[in-house]
């Protein structure tokens, strides 16, 4: 399909965005483009711009006197109805961001047309930061009890799984085989987390097709292998994410779970987290909450959208395996096929147990293993091509939800913020970076998602600073190392998060939260600091090119005592140097009175602050930047990622659009 061949419409005049209450609908233009779809007042403050792909779906709703309402959800739960005044063109408009929105190949996605924009990003950065065999030799795997094993180099064993597993060293590939055939799918228990220290071990699979009364020999001695990888261990414990009836029913068409009868030395144990159309069903009824006009049916449209309780599930269920674990047993675990409560359970579980996932890179090293490598049907669930609209469901969301639930349970033990978690989300949904592209890791090599597009985790290094949790502590991390955290799972401690589901919803939140000024006040103490790292080292380099050593003797000595008079003195070393007679590099001056500049020293307070400097206003589709030179608010519209001198370490900030051709013009 040729984007082209779609683009009928690109601007359409005197649109009507509805107000939910009724009270302040906005007038304004609507303008579609082939990536995005935008709408903007008459006097250009209030502008909307969302992805096409971040679209789950449009609607066409019933003539009105004023015009043809369009209704578009999306993926980041942003719900807008516009009122368009002639039908025609709400019709060739809805038609347009149907096809625009959901194509019908991978090849038509938008991560393979991006091209970084302004963001300064190199189209390699990101994927290199990755290696799932350096993640399990930082578990300590291979060893003695584990192997890697090549049988799956070329995905025949199972195509769904990474190309290289983890396996205990006792199997034969004979038994490996055999319990690929046993098991939907051909996921085989392997290997996924490893404790450091007592050889407790996480293992993933599917559900076996045992039926009512099959069983396989060597699937059995696949499970007795496992247990014999953790001697301590007198049992392995079997963990079935599904709710018991669910396990029954499929029994009855062939699969299953594990009969207890056949398999020695195992404890068998279900959970009750439910399928995906139950969970794809709470989403819709949560999103419904946005109609909601009184606090009695909010807090009752809650409760029956049964989304805290799914949660929860999800959580009690991780809690149960990584106490296992840490009390020294293993731990197989399967739902249905695998990779969807698999997934949640399995990831949310080492992050409980391993401090490193709780960092920023370690996040998306668990991402890149649980979730990617093993095959989470990301192309399906979110719905990236036109599919079948069954296979959609919000898992990786509930996975962002429960990390956030125990980010703000435990505020000190995670690197990053809210906003991490968010951008995390949304960039999953947009298709507008490769790195989840696909259903499996043979997939993103089919596409060659790492030759043809940018990958998010090189977004996120462009802006670590936005990320970083203010509160958290490295040190009491590595004191709490060996501490697992328990989940609070008492109703009153899973919340709502706000912060995502209603974000786009006026009034509903402040307009600077205490984490936001936290992290505002963190870049800024960063920024300072690295500048004083540079301004002394510039001290050192300029009194070195000082010619006259008497003008150069009567500084004081006292100055350098203080960060304040150290920028003093480099002033005052830079005026000694401009007199000099037999001085001329009076570029090599500029360039240090610019780098001096170069950095703010204060930053403008963003209490309050209603628009950018261009005019465009502050809300959720607007954030606040700071420019780290000037110090002033401003839009991401406004902002570059570039390098600034003025700083010790060579790292790309956020510098606003004015300074940075400011800066170009000065040193060029």
């Amino acid at each position: 399909m040729n984007i082209s061949d779609v683009m009928k419409i690109q601007k359409v005049e005197n649109v009507l965005m509805l107000d939910k209450y009724g009270v302040k609908h906005t007038l304004g233009t609507f303008y579609l483009t082939e990536t995005h779809f935008i709408f903007t007042k008459p006097n250009g403050k209030k502008k909307i711009w969302v992805l096409n792909s971040h679209v789950a779906s449009a609607e066409k709703l019933p003539l009105l006197t004023s015009g043809s309402p369009l209704c578009i959800k999306c993926k980041h739960f942003f719900v807008v109805t516009f009122v368009i005044p002639k039908e025609r063109d709400c019709h060739e408009v809805y038609l347009t961001l149907i096809k625009l929105s959901s194509p019908t190949r991978t090849e038509d996605l938008y991560c393979f047309d991006f091209k970084g924009n302004n963001e300064g990003l190199i189209q390699e950065m990101g994927w290199n930061f990755f290696s799932l065999q350096d993640e399990f030799q930082r578990q300590g795997v291979p060893n003695d009890e584990w192997s890697l094993s090549y049988l799956n180099v070329n995905y025949e064993l199972c195509e769904s799984y990474p190309k290289y597993l983890y396996v205990p060293s006792s199997c034969s590939n004979t038994v490996l085989m055999g319990s690929a055939k046993f098991r939907s799918k051909g996921r085989l228990p392997v290997l996924t987390y490893l404790h450091n220290s007592n050889k407790a071990s996480i293992c993933r699979c599917s559900q076996p097709l045992s039926g009512f009364n099959a069983r396989c020999l060597k699937d059995e001695q696949m499970l007795y292998n496992l247990l014999c990888t953790n001697p301590d261990s007198k049992y392995l414990c079997v963990v079935d994410t599904r709710p018991r009836i669910n396990a029954m029913a499929n029994r009855a068409a062939g699969k299953g779970y594990e009969n207890e009868n056949f398999y020695d030395n195992i404890k068998f144990q279900f959970f009750g987290i439910e399928n995906i159309h139950v969970m794809r069903s709470s989403l819709n009824k949560l999103l419904e909450l946005q109609k909601s006009t009184s606090m009695s049916s909010f807090l009752s449209g809650l409760e029956s959208s049964g989304w805290l309780k799914h949660i929860r599930a999800i959580l009690e269920t991780s809690w149960f395996i990584a106490r296992n674990v840490v009390n020294g047993i293993s731990v197989v675990v399967h739902c249905s096929d695998g990779w969807d409560r698999t997934a949640q359970v399995c990831s949310l579980a080492a992050l409980m147990l391993d401090p490193f996932y709780r960092t920023i890179h370690g996040f998306q090293v668990l991402i890149e293993k649980d979730w990617l490598a093993f095959g989470h049907k990301f192309n399906d669930r979110c719905g990236y091509v036109t599919a079948d609209s069954k296979e959609l469901a919000p898992i990786f969301t509930q996975f962002i939800d429960a990390t956030y639930q125990l980010s703000q349970q435990y505020p000190f033990m995670f690197q990053f913020n809210e906003q991490y978690l968010i951008t995390l989300h949304d960039h999953v949904q947009s298709c507008q970076y490769g790195t989840f592209i696909g259903n499996c890791e043979k997939d993103r090599q089919f596409y060659k998602v790492s030759d043809r597009t940018y990958s998010l985790w090189g977004y996120i290094s462009q802006h670590i600073n936005e990320f970083i949790n203010p509160l958290y502590s490295n040190k009491q991390s590595k004191e709490a190392s060996n501490q697992i955290l328990k989940p609070k799972l008492l109703p009153q401690n899973i919340v709502l998060w706000r912060g995502l589901y209603l974000r786009f919803e006026n009034g509903v939140h402040p307009r600077e939260s205490y984490e936001d000024l936290l992290s505002t006040i963190n870049s800024h103490v960063n920024s300072i600091e690295d500048h004083i790292k540079f301004l002394t080292k510039k001290i050192n380099a300029v009194e070195a090119l000082t010619p006259n050593k008497t003008d150069k003797s009567s500084l004081s000595k006292q100055k350098l005592n203080n960060d304040y008079s150290k920028e003093n003195t480099f002033k005052e070393l830079i005026t000694i140097f401009a007199r000099d007679p037999n001085n001329k590099s009076k570029t090599e001056i500029q360039q240090l009175v610019a780098e001096l500049n170069s950095v703010s020293l204060e930053w403008k307070s963003s209490k309050n602050r209603v628009e950018c400097k261009c005019a465009t206003t502050f809300d959720a589709f607007n954030k606040q930047y700071h420019c780290w030179s000037c110090g002033n608010v401003m839009c991401q519209r406004c902002i570059r990622i570039n390098m600034l001198s003025g700083y010790s370490t060579e790292r790309a900030v956020p510098i606003c659009k004015f300074c940075s051709q400011k800066y170009v013009t000065v040193t060029q």
